[in-house]
């Protein structure tokens, strides 16, 4: 059988998470987008190795996820900042910390977000761009869009929601 590559499923979840599974990816770009910027930082915060983040970082500049910026002459340093495509993770990465605050925050959550417009503590809500409600699984349909196609990686879904229709 034929391994798929996740970047060439017609599924915006599987080309996602071709970059972004990855767990070092992820604590990466929670380290970028708060603030910590150079390589030694990040090696240092996450006991990553040297190795695996320069990998990690180097596809992430690939992608235009991250840039690599000077912020020093001499000697010459760079650091990493997220550009606006980096920047529209933070929702992403919001709820993968509201779903682990939920199930594995037995002491209450690490981290507090806050909303420094309304000057509230708060927590992230995926809402209807409509009507501003909740979406959950359980009032949403998933329905086919124009860039669907039936393949590797959707051969079961593809049909399964080809045969959805939007119903109230």
């Amino acid at each position: 059988m034929t391994r798929t590559r996740l970047a060439e499923v017609a599924c915006s979840i599987a080309r996602a998470t071709d970059l972004f599974a990855d767990a070092w990816t992820a604590l990466i770009m929670r380290d970028v987008l708060v603030g910590i910027t150079r390589f030694d930082d990040l090696a240092d915060d996450l006991r990553i190795s040297r190795k695996v983040l320069t990998l990690r970082l180097t596809r992430l500049v690939d992608e235009g996820v991250l840039a690599r910026e000077r912020y020093q002459d001499h000697p010459p340093r760079e650091h990493y900042v997220a550009t606006p495509k980096g920047k529209e993770l933070f929702p992403v990465l919001l709820a993968l910390m509201n779903w682990g605050d939920r199930w594995y925050g037995q002491d209450g959550p690490p981290v507090r977000v806050h909303h420094r417009d309304c000057g509230h503590d708060t927590t992230a809500v995926t809402t209807c761009a409509h009507c501003h409600q909740p979406l959950t699984i359980d009032n949403t349909t998933q329905l086919p869009g124009p860039g669907g196609r039936l393949g590797p990686g959707t051969s079961v879904i593809g049909p399964l929601l080809a045969a959805r229709t939007a119903r109230p």
